[in-house]
C-alpha cells in the first residue's frame, strides 16, 4: 500500500510562489514524495476560483510545469462528495430532511453542499454540530467510494489519480 501524507491548510490552499515552493520541497526533501496531489474547494470564501477548471489551471500555473503535481478540486466544496450517502447523513444527524436536488457537484454555489449538511445536523437530534474532520470520516467509513465517483466527475478524477499513481486500474 502507498503511504499518503496529508497536509491541511485551513481555509484555502497556498497560492503563487508559496504553492510552488511547497510542492518542490515535498518532491525533493529528505524523504521525497513520488507525487503531490493538491485538493481544494472551488468555494474557499475568497473568490479566487470560479470553476473547478479555473482552480486546476491556477494551481498548475502556481506550481509550475511539474508532471508530479496533480491538482484536484471539489466543486463547490468537499461535501458534494458526501451527498450520495445522504441516508447515512440522515442517520448520523438524526433527521429525515430530504437530500438537495440534482447531481451532488451541481448543488447551488450560493448554498454549497456543506450548508445542507450543516443544516441537517443543526435541526437533527445529533448533539453535535457538523464537523468536517469528524463527520466526513463517519459518513464515508466502510463505504464504496465508487458510489460517489459515479455521481461526481471531479471526485472520480481525484480517485483515479490516486489509483493510477498506485499502479491500479482506474474506475
Amino acid at each position: 500500500m502507498p503511504r499518503l501524507d496529508m497536509f491541511v491548510y485551513h481555509g484555502r490552499i497556498p497560492k503563487g510562489d508559496e504553492l510552488r515552493t511547497k510542492v518542490e520541497k515535498l518532491l525533493s526533501g529528505r524523504q521525497p514524495a513520488n507525487a503531490v496531489i493538491a485538493l481544494t474547494d472551488v468555494y474557499t470564501g475568497t473568490g479566487d476560483f470560479t470553476t473547478a477548471a479555473d482552480a486546476k489551471a491556477k494551481m498548475r500555473q502556481w506550481a509550475g510545469a511539474n508532471k508530479s503535481f496533480h491538482p484536484h478540486v471539489a466543486q463547490h466544496d468537499f461535501e458534494a462528495w458526501l451527498l450520495p450517502y445522504w441516508s447515512d447523513i440522515q442517520k448520523i444527524a438524526g433527521h429525515n430532511r430530504t437530500a438537495p436536488k440534482g447531481l451532488p457537484e451541481d448543488v447551488n454555489h450560493n448554498r454549497p453542499p456543506s450548508y445542507h449538511i450543516q443544516e441537517i445536523f443543526r435541526i437533527g437530534t445529533c448533539r453535535d454540530d457538523y464537523s468536517k474532520a469528524r463527520d466526513a470520516n463517519r459518513i464515508l467509513r466502510n463505504k464504496d467510494l465508487a458510489v460517489s465517483a459515479a455521481q461526481c466527475p471531479e471526485f472520480k478524477e481525484f480517485l483515479n489519480t490516486i489509483i493510477k499513481l498506485c499502479g491500479g486500474k482506474p474506475l
